[in-house]
């Protein structure tokens, strides 16, 4: 670090580094439990047992959501193949964007760089929705007191922005404690299912290939992958963990396989508690209460509660690790031009990505706020909150993210052909470009039933406009990439380099002229 100030040129970009702030995330901070931790806690374990998979069987009538599970889990451990070979080649805190400028150049990269920006801003902001709504709930059934949703939901911006100024291995801590915890209830509850069956016994009814028949099925693919969003997030913390080459690899796999046996094994477990014959009615018209209504027959009003409360922090840690990521993009954006500056500087005194945390918390109120305007509803309607924000924004996020594991899925596949190792790396290629159709077409079936998925129906405006602003990211991305091609050709070069562009400047900086 040096003192005061000092200034490298490289053709039209900046490069400095001030007092106190740094152009790099401080390594060592994350082992593989931690990181673990980190990505899994974005998925809210709780949050799709009790939402997502009631859901899934109530509006979309798919029986077969555990081997739906199963399928993705697949899909999603070929996806990983290649991903987890491409994260030993790149450390990158933009990691998706950084992926894909390294295998299908730096203007796809800039695009790539926005849509992740847009989609996992948007998943994070959706769940304040959600938890807002909750929490009011919660208020009125054990303080019997009326709160707005708004409320608790702009509170939990504010803890999660200062959370997000904190070290990362603090974060981790206070993730891993509470996932771990909703996930142990979790279990008991499936355990308590299995051992205390409905009518139909302890039936794999769930797991027969006929029941993922119907029109419902394209839009639950785009639902039970929503569930896996975060294993994906690995490479973004490449940066900040030990050995990025060992850990980041296995944590992906491990939390492919843990998220792919619990939904599984959860969904399983909701068949059999209700039976397989009645689950779609008994969600359909429980809906989120189905899993508490089910608790408290087997396990009492007090484990119920318990549970009620963990569905509110489970959410809280999604939120922070939608948070985390959000602010490492943003990072790695500003370190390579694609923002500001000033996002690609850490605080002095944690090592967080200071100014891309305050980025998404601004983003958060503003949002947030909107949303509290618009409401005319009474308190405890779920219109705002959970049918628009939640829904609206969690589905635009869930596409962006479909079609960027896509185009990661590709972009492996063309940057180890161009590097000549496409021979020695057959089977992972093989294994992404499988990956990459299955993620494309997941992402076909999205847009096609969007109506659907935001409850919309057939020609309303949304079913173009939410879809769009993926679009229009794809687009500014592009435009904004093809603008740094033309103006600074030498720092368009270095997008999805990070640290390595950063240590080249200092060998240049560093490197005496040649002889005359």
């Amino acid at each position: 670090m040096t003192s005061g100030r000092s200034s490298t040129l490289t053709g039209a970009t900046e490069i400095r580094t001030y007092k106190g702030q740094d152009r790099a995330l401080r390594a060592g901070r994350l082992g593989t439990a931690g990181l673990l931790l980190s990505v899994l806690a974005a998925s809210a374990p709780l949050m799709v047992v009790a939402g997502v998979m009631p859901t899934t069987f109530g509006v979309m009538g798919i029986v077969g959501q555990p081997l739906l599970f199963v399928i993705l889990g697949v899909v999603l451990v070929l996806f990983s193949v290649g991903y987890a070979e491409m994260s030993r080649h790149v450390h990158n805190a933009g990691a998706f964007y950084a992926y894909i400028a390294r295998g299908l150049g730096p203007t796809a990269g800039a695009g790539a760089s926005f849509v992740a920006l847009v989609a996992y801003s948007a998943m994070q902001v959706g769940v304040y929705g959600i938890l807002g709504f909750e929490v009011s709930g919660l208020c009125a059934t054990y303080l019997d007191a009326e709160v707005a949703w708004w409320i608790p939901a702009l509170a939990a911006v504010a803890v999660t922005g200062a959370l997000g100024w904190l070290k990362i291995d603090l974060n981790a801590r206070v993730l891993g404690v509470l996932l771990l915890i909703e996930c142990v209830l979790v279990v008991i509850f499936d355990v308590a299912a299995l051992a205390d069956p409905g009518k139909e016994g302890l039936s794999l009814h769930a797991f027969n290939p006929e029941t993922l028949g119907g029109a419902g099925l394209g839009t639950a693919l785009c639902f039970c992958i929503a569930a896996f969003v975060g294993f994906e997030q690995s490479p973004v913390y490449a940066e900040e963990t030990s050995k990025p080459h060992i850990v980041v690899s296995r944590v992906m796999f491990l939390a492919v396989g843990f998220a792919a046996l619990f939904f599984a094994l959860s969904s399983w477990a909701l068949t059999v508690a209700t039976g397989p014959g009645a689950i779609v009615e008994s969600s359909a018209k429980a809906g989120p209460g189905l899993l508490f209504g089910l608790t408290e027959a087997r396990l009492g009003t007090a484990f119920t509660d318990i549970l009620h409360v963990l569905f509110v922090t489970g959410m809280f840690a999604a939120m922070l690790s939608f948070h985390n990521v959000v602010a490492r993009y943003a990072f790695a954006m500003g370190r390579e031009g694609l923002l500001p500056a000033a996002f690609g500087r850490t605080s002095p005194t944690s090592g967080a990505p200071a100014t891309g945390s305050l980025l998404q918390t601004v983003i958060s109120v503003l949002v947030v706020g909107a949303f509290a305007v618009s409401d005319d509803k009474p308190v405890g309607d779920p219109t705002a909150p959970v049918l628009q924000l939640f829904t609206w924004m969690g589905n635009v996020g869930a596409l962006g993210v479909i079609l960027l594991m896509a185009t990661a899925s590709f972009a492996v596949i063309a940057f180890f052909v161009r590097r000549g190792a496409a021979g020695a790396q057959i089977w992972r290629l093989v294994a992404a470009g499988l990956a990459g159709l299955a993620l494309l077409g997941i992402a076909v079936y999205t847009v096609k039933d969007f109506d659907v998925l935001v409850g919309s129906g057939p020609g309303s405006t949304l079913n173009w406009v939410l879809p769009g602003v993926i679009a229009v990211a794809v687009a500014v991305g592009l435009v904004h990439g093809a603008v740094m091609r033309r103006t600074k050709p030498e720092a368009h070069a270095r997008i999805g380099l990070g640290n390595e562009a950063f240590r080249l400047d200092q060998a240049a900086e560093h490197t005496p002229p040649a002889p005359h």
